[in-house]
């Protein structure tokens, strides 16, 4: 929302008793222009400092930043001119000191860690809360707003960074959090009575930008006109608002107390007098049994020109997001002062650059030392011996009639000796080199150089040792982290106020996806399957009190690499581990395929070491005992498979005794046809007979299925065909039952 009063009809609503709004807007802007003002005054003087500093660090060969004007100008460099001027060389050194800390704080960032802080609050909720962190700074390119405030925190003293709110996209009304990178440190004016060094006290800040006033009209449209804003204003604190070709705008933010009274009731139960909650109670008969008054903070931004307010809105957290990054901090005689690593350095490193242009200029002027002879040898050849050290002429000549007075002829004119660099001078230049190293607390171990540590242990000994004179910094661009994570952990319930789905990050870089809702009054809620096995969690991380620690050391994937070496060492001294982790150090491995093949060899190994604390036990109990059951079911599917073969041989048994019995069958037949010209006596001879010797001889019952002796203990199963076979005692199909011979036993009975 844009306002389209100026800060002149803004004066006149309040004298004329306008609106309410205008009147608030009126006494705002007033009271923000104090306060800058008043921030502007307060760093001045170490902003001065820290602008030359950082100008020292960037000094090169061509800005000559290292080297004082007045000395330039002695010495004949002027405007970067060195034709016949003494040498003014800069060898930075300072660069490598400030880098040494700040790439030590990127190979060990600080990360915060959210812990639960009250009896409501839940580990895993702690877990979903660092995963929403993890994916705020991963979107956000957190890591180049850390490196940023932290270079400049280094540099010259004081760094910042700031959290952002978006909206996920077009279509939504859902927002997102961010951390913002502020590049530009001069550009911040932060309340100078603040005492934390992170400025989480701070009772006010601005964020200032010049932009052009073709941009200042593109983004409001509908602010007022400049010119109408440089007119009558009356007012010397708005002279620097507007300039030429530019226009200040800034982002303002403050904090808004107002006094309440906090009731509480039986059953621990606080609520601020006249909040729904206290209504509530009322009306449930509850009177309030303590009461006392607070202060209630309420953090407002806005935007503006300095003359109207171009945007204003709240700000959800408690906390200004504008996170500061100190250095080196004083205080004195009630001002601030602020420096970095390279402020104590500046002198020694001119003092090199001194020592170097001077042994440069002895060098240089060795060649060039002047020729001495007598008067009278130089006539006639002047021109080559003005430029003898300069010119590489084949041959010099000399007047050779020039005597002495008593006829004897003088020496040849001969070089003098020239200046040489003095022993002094080395000794100076070393020295300069060890103060640039003294004063940054920085020496030959923390800078990889050689010494006579020779095992590892003791080379990372002297390393510590040599971190720690820089190590305030580290500390305390941790100490802003703490506080930034801090202000999204109070930020997130807020803004996750629906019910939606976010995203996570672990710390192993992969994604997830966490259920959030703001409405169960549980922090988990863990939804099961008819087995009681948890198949979804459902988080509110509006319910309990998080806090928040910090963490430094090195990254996940050299965390990582020190774990694998670690495993591999482990593993080779003690092999029978590989049947209870041999998954996790596969996936510790970086190749591709090595989380399949962690997940394929997982399922060799005992279910009870890979079970999750999701169920209980009895629950975990019934889960193993389900896969127990499950490979004793592949095992007797197996012992299935064999029976099934073994049918399948009964089966061509039957089939090869059905072929027999109509075999025997077409035998009748044939002796039916021919019985016309046979007694009936000599058939059934002949007939019983044949079926006499087979049951002797015992083909006949080996034949029959079911009487396989090769398969011990195999039930008797009825077989296709077995209706075919003519039973015990009868003659075979198709032959009409005749009555045995006098003298002979029937079939089946024993002699």
């Amino acid at each position: 929302m844009a306002y389209q009063d100026t800060g002149i009809n803004e004066a006149g609503a309040v004298a004329s008793g306008g609106t309410k709004s205008d009147r608030d807007n009126g006494d705002m802007l007033a009271t923000m222009r104090t306060r800058l003002t008043m921030a502007i005054s307060a760093y001045s003087d170490s902003r001065e400092d820290e602008l030359d500093d950082l100008r020292f660090r960037a000094a090169s060969p061509d800005n000559q930043w290292q080297w004082p004007a007045d000395v330039l100008a002695t010495r004949g460099s002027i405007q970067g001119q060195t034709i016949n001027a003494r040498p003014c060389l800069t060898i930075n050194k300072l660069p490598q000191h400030v880098l040494q800390v700040t790439n030590d704080q990127r190979q060990n960032r600080p990360s915060g860690k959210v812990i639960p802080a009250d009896d409501k609050a839940d580990v895993e909720v702690a877990e979903i809360f660092n995963g929403i962190v993890r994916h705020i700074e991963y979107i956000s390119d957190a890591d180049v707003a850390y490196d940023t405030a932290c270079d400049n925190q280094v540099t010259f003293g004081e760094g910042y960074f700031r959290i952002l709110t978006e909206y996920c996209n077009e279509n939504s009304f859902d927002q997102d959090l961010r951390i913002g990178r502020i590049r530009d440190s001069f550009s911040v004016y932060m309340d100078p009575t603040i005492q934390d060094p992170c400025g989480s006290d701070a009772e006010w800040c601005f964020i200032c930008q010049e932009i052009t006033k073709e941009d200042y009209e593109r983004q409001f449209p509908d602010a007022a006109t400049l010119s109408s804003l440089q007119y009558g204003v009356g007012d010397g604190q708005l002279n620097a608002w507007i300039n030429q070709d530019t226009v200040r705008i800034a982002e303002y933010f403050y904090i808004q107390h107002e006094k309440k009274t906090l009731n509480q009731y039986h059953g621990n139960i606080a609520a601020m007098a006249g909040s729904p909650e206290a209504k509530q109670a009322e009306m449930m008969g509850l009177k309030p049994i303590k009461t006392r008054e607070v202060d209630v903070k309420t953090v407002k931004w806005c935007k503006t020109n300095g003359f109207e307010v171009l945007d204003k809105r709240d700000w959800p957290g408690k906390w200004i997001p504008v996170i500061r990054v100190v250095g080196n901090e004083f205080e004195i005689d009630g001002r601030m002062y602020i420096s970095g690593l390279v402020r104590n350095a500046k002198d020694a490193q001119r003092m090199y650059n001194y020592w170097v242009s001077q042994e440069a200029e002895m060098l240089a002027l060795a060649p060039k030392a002047p020729f001495i002879g007598y008067g009278g040898q130089f006539e006639g050849y002047e021109q080559q011996w003005k430029t003898a050290n300069i010119n590489n002429w084949p041959y010099l000549e000399v007047n050779p009639d020039v005597t002495d007075g008593q006829g004897g002829v003088l020496p040849l004119p001969q070089r003098s000796q020239p200046p040489m660099a003095s022993s002094g001078l080395l000794q100076a230049k070393a020295g300069a080199s060890d103060d640039i190293k003294a004063s940054t607390g920085q020496y030959d171990s923390s800078l990889g150089a050689t010494s006579n540590e020779r095992s590892g242990r003791a080379i990372l000994a002297r390393e510590k040792q040599s971190d720690t004179g820089t190590y305030h910094y580290v500390d305390n661009l941790a100490r802003a982290i703490r506080h930034s994570t801090r202000q999204l952990v109070d930020l997130i319930p807020k803004l996750y106020d629906t019910q939606r789905i976010a995203r996570i990050i672990g710390l192993d870089g992969e994604t997830d996806q966490a259920a959030i809702d703001p409405s169960q009054p549980m922090p988990v809620k863990k939804i099961q399957d008819e087995r009681g096995i948890v198949v979804k969690k459902i988080y509110n991380p509006s319910v309990g009190t998080y806090d928040v620690a910090v963490t430094t050391g090195p990254s996940y994937l050299t965390k990582r690499q020190e774990a694998l070496d670690a495993m591999a060492q482990l593993l080779q001294g003690n092999p029978q581990l590989w049947a209870v982790a041999g998954d996790l150090f596969i996936k510790h491995m970086d190749w591709p395929g090595a989380q399949e093949m962690a997940a394929r060899f997982a399922k060799t190994i005992d279910p009870k070491l890979l079970a999750t604390g999701d169920e209980a036990p009895e629950l975990q109990a019934a889960k193993m005992q389900m896969q127990a059951m499950a490979q004793e079911m592949e095992h007797m599917h197996g012992m299935l498979q064999n029976v099934s073969k073994s049918i399948e041989a009964q089966d061509m048994q039957v089939k090869q005794f059905d072929s027999q019995v109509k075999a025997y069958d077409a035998e009748t037949k044939r002796i039916s046809a021919v019985q016309a010209g046979m007694s009936p006596e000599q058939i059934q001879d002949i007939v019983l007979g044949t079926v006499h010797g087979m049951i002797t001889s015992g083909d006949l019952v080996t034949e029959m299925p079911g009487r396989d002796t090769d398969m011990p203990g195999m039930p008797e199963m009825p077989q296709e065909g077995m209706e075919q076979m003519p039973p015990q005692g009868m003659p075979p199909q198709g032959m009409p039952p005749q009555m045995p011979p006098q003298g002979m036993p029937p079939m089946g009975v024993p002699q």
